[in-house]
């Protein structure tokens, strides 16, 4: 007679220490597991309720300028850095661990406009509407003194004196030159007091200049004559152009694919464009309901953080047409700048209530230092989410938002707009010649004209 017997060996369920887990054994045949999927399918609505209720974002307000607060700069060397500018000409370097001010920068007899950082983090860069451009020594010890003060200042290294107002800066990616833009596109070195090179295309302001992080003699402008151009350091021109229907507000490249880059519109909405084909846009970045006055991308390059007229803050895919997730608060007024910290962990945003923001780029992340169990419960939680996004109930509960009532109001009426016109179009084409009236997408339709 044959007799079945479980054998087991004693060491693999003999606890080392009193503390650890006992050790189980489970059976995955899906035969004995009929109900796995039914399982799986609670714990994804568990996980993403979970999200809801410990959705979180906002970490606190930095208090201190007196005024608008109008650009922003992350120091690339330091992580807990960051500088602003306000309207009434004052320059602040903020510890985010602490959320205080670490340095002044006084100087500005008007708006600041334009702030910057050279890539080895030494050299800060400042514009404004006084004509001036002011570099700046960064106080690197500062930043690691966990008791400063905020009355310490410092005086400029450098200042040029222009002819005219300036709009923005940004600095070339491992090298000594920046760029401005103001009533033409100028390139300036430290060690100069006039522009090395200036370029002019139509006559009217340059609001925004960005340098390609990938290819650092590339230069992509917007100007308030509704175009975006490309210039070429070494052919010492510009190369392209294309003029859309609204103005762009910002440019920010893709750090992680420096072909394409993302504008921030007034018609409420951002587009993202590659460099090599201008014809029309990639992806059309809906949701805001206001005129969207800033952008900036994550270091991994798979979103972006935009800040809009209308109050609030939205990050977005960038690859997606609607928002991942919106932030707003009742204080909080039009926002003018947006960043994103350096590791990617938190959105910076600065707005015309005079105070910076610090939120957490996922609202219900849990911070501070994770156990391995729980860090795996939290990737167990998004891989289930993640199996089952694309049904009714799990995508209701995850896209689920509470909006301000204007907002939400504001939203409801573009929709309403654009389902007219959709329907207004598709009679209009019903009852015309067939091939008379050729419908173009909303990524070809904003584009006017391409130089």
């Amino acid at each position: 007679m044959k007799v079945k017997v479980i054998s087991r060996s004693a060491d693999e369920f003999t606890k080392e220490r009193s503390q650890d887990l006992q050790r189980v054994f489970r059976n995955f045949d899906p035969s004995i597991r009929t109900q796995e999927k039914a399982v799986e399918y609670v714990r994804a609505q568990n996980a993403a309720k979970l999200d809801k209720i410990f959705a979180r974002p906002f970490v606190g307000a930095m208090e201190g300028h007196i005024d608008s607060i109008s650009c922003m700069a992350k120091n690339p060397n330091h992580l807990i850095g960051i500088f602003s500018g306000s309207m009434d000409g004052e320059i602040r370097l903020w510890d985010l661990a602490s959320r205080r001010t670490v340095c002044r920068f006084p100087g500005h007899k008007g708006a600041v406009q334009g702030l910057t950082v050279s890539t080895d983090g030494r050299v800060l860069v400042s514009c404004g509407t006084d004509s001036t451009v002011r570099l700046w020594s960064v106080p690197v010890s500062n930043l690691l003194e966990e008791d400063a003060s905020s009355d310490k200042s410092a005086q400029p290294r450098e200042t040029y004196v222009w002819k005219n107002a300036f709009r923005s800066v940004d600095h070339q990616w491992n090298s000594d030159r920046f760029a401005t833009g103001g009533a033409g596109v100028d390139i300036w070195n430290h060690n100069r007091s006039a522009p090395e090179q200036s370029y002019q295309w139509g006559t009217d302001t340059v609001v925004s200049v960005r340098f390609n992080p990938g290819e650092p003699d590339i230069l992509a402008t917007s100007a308030s004559d509704r175009s975006i151009a490309l210039y070429d350091l070494r052919m010492g021109k510009p190369t392209s152009k294309f003029i859309m229907r609204t103005r762009t507000n910002s440019i920010c490249w893709n750090p992680m694919e420096p072909i394409n880059f993302t504008a921030a519109n007034e018609d409420s909405n951002c587009y993202s464009f590659d460099c090599r084909k201008f014809g029309e846009a990639t992806c059309v970045h809906m949701d805001h309901v206001s005129a969207v006055m800033d952008i900036d991308y994550s270091p991994t390059g798979r979103e972006f953080v935009t800040g809009s007229y209308d109050r609030t803050i939205m990050i977005f895919q960038y690859n997606a047409g609607h928002k991942r997730e919106i932030y707003h608060t009742k204080r909080m007024q039009r926002v003018f700048c947006v960043k994103y910290s350096c590791d990617g962990s938190y959105v910076i945003s600065g707005s015309d209530d005079t105070n910076l923001r610090l939120w957490k780029s996922k609202a219900s992340e849990q911070l501070g230092v994770l156990l391995p169990r729980e860090q795996k419960k939290h990737e167990y939680h998004e891989a289930v989410k993640n199996r089952y996004k694309h049904l009714p109930e799990i995508k209701r509960i995850v896209r689920h938002r509470h909006l301000p009532k204007p907002i939400y109001k504001a939203g409801k009426q573009i929709r309403e707009q654009n389902e007219s016109q959709r329907k207004k179009q598709e009679k209009r084409k019903a009852h015309s010649a067939p091939g008379s009236i050729v419908e173009e997408p909303l990524r070809k339709r904003k584009i006017i004209k391409v130089e």
